[in-house]
């Protein structure tokens, strides 16, 4: 099979013109009638990640984040982007990058990162974009144990948050940066919204809203969909070898101070 095809199969499942007027997804490298035997799943492409597809063979790298935003105006090894193409385009390597219209695709992102916390889907919180959603645990659950199970389930390095830590039970959530639906979470009567990349002024508004408001995280919040990718390669493309990455991993680091 080819680049193409694979690209075909993703398209079928998380269809392109999904994606937000920005975002930059698709087949951003190689050659399409490449044949592929052997395909690596990770969030990110990163030089790590393109080191470990070499090494194992893989002729293909699927990843959620683009590896190309905005314009290039050049491809060499004097620039973080451009030396990512050239380790892959010398080493005869593909990439397809599903974004937007993965955290949108029915199943994609927001749906896996449902499916982790242990709740069940209800509806879509910002319909104009078609990427946050509503959902429901089976019970009402203290704040403080549902916290330990976002931190858990998504194998967070460390897990912020803000609010009244009321008792979960409706939940929003957007994996990613998606603290903008913070609003349309309290508007849609949910007790808690679980995003990433929060800002110092969304933590003081769900303090003022009275909504529980978990940061957990870019990477974990959006790293559950990488199984989803994988399955779906594995069934559609039968005899594909298909690996997950495992030196893609959670960029930041945390230091918690000793309480005095």
């Amino acid at each position: 099979m080819t680049v193409k095809d694979i690209f075909n199969s993703l398209n079928e499942r998380a269809p392109v013109v999904l994606k937000m007027d920005f975002d930059n997804v698709g087949h951003l490298a190689g050659r399409e009638g490449a044949e592929v035997s052997t395909v690596l799943v990770a969030l990110d492409i990163t030089d790590e990640v393109i080191d470990e597809a070499a090494a194992m063979g893989a002729e293909l790298i699927v990843s959620h984040h683009p590896l190309i935003f905005g314009s290039v105006k050049s491809a060499t090894d004097a620039d973080l982007t451009g030396r990512k193409l050239v380790a892959l385009l010398s080493r005869g390597m593909s990439a397809i990058c599903m974004h937007t219209n993965l955290d949108a695709a029915q199943g994609g992102v927001n749906d896996a990162l449902a499916s982790a916390l242990g709740a069940r889907v209800t509806g879509i919180l910002n319909r104009e974009e078609g990427i946050s959603r509503t959902a429901e645990l089976e019970g009402e659950v203290p704040f403080s144990q549902f916290l330990r199970s976002v931190s858990t389930a998504l194998g967070a390095a460390g897990v912020r948050y803000a609010g009244p830590e009321r008792p979960v039970r409706r939940i929003g959530l957007c994996g990613g940066a998606g603290a903008g639906d913070m609003l349309l979470a309290w508007e849609r009567g949910c007790d808690t919204y679980v995003t990433a990349d929060v800002k110092h002024h969304e933590f003081i508004a769900a303090n003022e809203l009275g909504l529980n408001l978990i940061d957990a995280g870019h990477f974990p919040t959006e790293n559950v969909v990488v199984p989803v990718l994988a399955a779906w390669l594995r069934v559609d493309h039968p005899g594909l070898k298909v690996y997950e990455s495992s030196r893609c991993r959670q960029p930041e680091r945390f230091y918690v101070r000793d309480r005095p």
